[in-house]
């Protein structure tokens, strides 16, 4: 019944039928129906208790440029330098704009004020343009801060970029998640198969894998430690610098470290954990 209330919630919060409800109510309400439990700011010990508390309180205007997925392009290469930046085929301010001919056989488009919202392209000769179309503007007409009150989306453009779709041995390339702390990584999260079978593991900077759930089940093969995660946590370190929680999400291809994106509440902040021990021991790091 939980699961069915929250869903709706969600659902809802998406559409901006709570607009009259103050964040803390809202994060309130919201944390009660996906978690079953109390949300305690006073004071916060958990991750997905501290990362409610940062919507709250921590309101660096910087942030808004750096959720921006266009605006975070120019962040990322005065912070490490352009040759992380997936290359850019064309952006545009409203879907009508698309030149569908001129853009190549296959390609990757975002929406640049939020998350989830993404068209990838294997094959154009493939692609259902109209269905793109659809999806692209109803994502146009979202405001993604309703979803959760993640601030920094509040007054994002909304934009549409597209880039290169990486050449990968997978069809599309593993997901590095870094969790930098105080500008200083300490676990990674990569996601495998996130368009199929999508599976989750976390790991220590040293490469162990850590023995715990988060969303999705754990991928069971053997995964061998990256060539590029020195650079990898470096650019991590480097682009964190400054900010309390922040995480860094980037592509290893072809011996090559790719810019993802940047997000300040991994899953909302609402995420459950296995064990539970390890929300209060992510929550530990969070400096408030």
């Amino acid at each position: 019944m939980r699961k069915k209330l929250y869903n709706a919630f969600f659902a809802l919060s998406r559409r901006g039928a709570f607009r009259w409800m103050g964040d803390r109510a809202f994060l309130r309400l919201q944390y009660f129906l996906k978690r079953g439990k109390i949300l305690h700011l006073n004071p916060p010990k958990t991750y997905g208790e501290k990362l409610q508390w940062l919507k709250l309180h921590d309101r660096n205007p910087e942030y808004c440029t750096m959720v921006d997925k266009i605006a975070a392009r120019d962040f990322v290469a005065a912070r490490v330098g352009e040759k992380y930046l997936i290359p850019e085929i064309a952006r545009y301010d409203r879907v009508e704009d698309i030149n569908w001919e001129k853009l190549p056989n296959r390609f990757v488009m975002k929406c640049a004020h939020g998350s989830s919202a993404n068209i990838l392209c294997r094959d154009k000769d493939l692609l259902d343009i109209e269905d793109a179309k659809q999806k692209l503007n109803g994502w146009m007409q979202r405001n993604w801060f309703w979803v959760s009150r993640e601030w920094p989306y509040k007054d994002i453009p909304a934009r549409i970029l597209v880039e290169t779709f990486l050449p990968s041995e997978e069809d599309v390339p593993r997901d590095y998640k870094i969790l930098c702390f105080d500008g200083e990584p300490k676990y990674i999260i990569v996601d495998f198969d996130r368009f199929t079978n999508h599976t989750r593991n976390y790991y220590d900077t040293d490469w162990n894998r850590l023995d715990m759930t988060n969303r999705h089940p754990n991928y069971l093969g053997p995964v061998e430690r990256p060539h590029e995660l020195d650079e990898m946590l470096d650019v991590a370190r480097k682009l964190s610098q400054g900010v309390r929680h922040l995480r860094v999400d980037l592509y290893a291809v072809s011996g090559k470290v790719y810019f993802g994106e940047l997000t300040f509440y991994h899953g909302y902040g609402m995420e459950e954990y296995s064990p539970e021990s390890f929300e209060y021991e992510m929550g530990s790091l969070i400096r408030l």
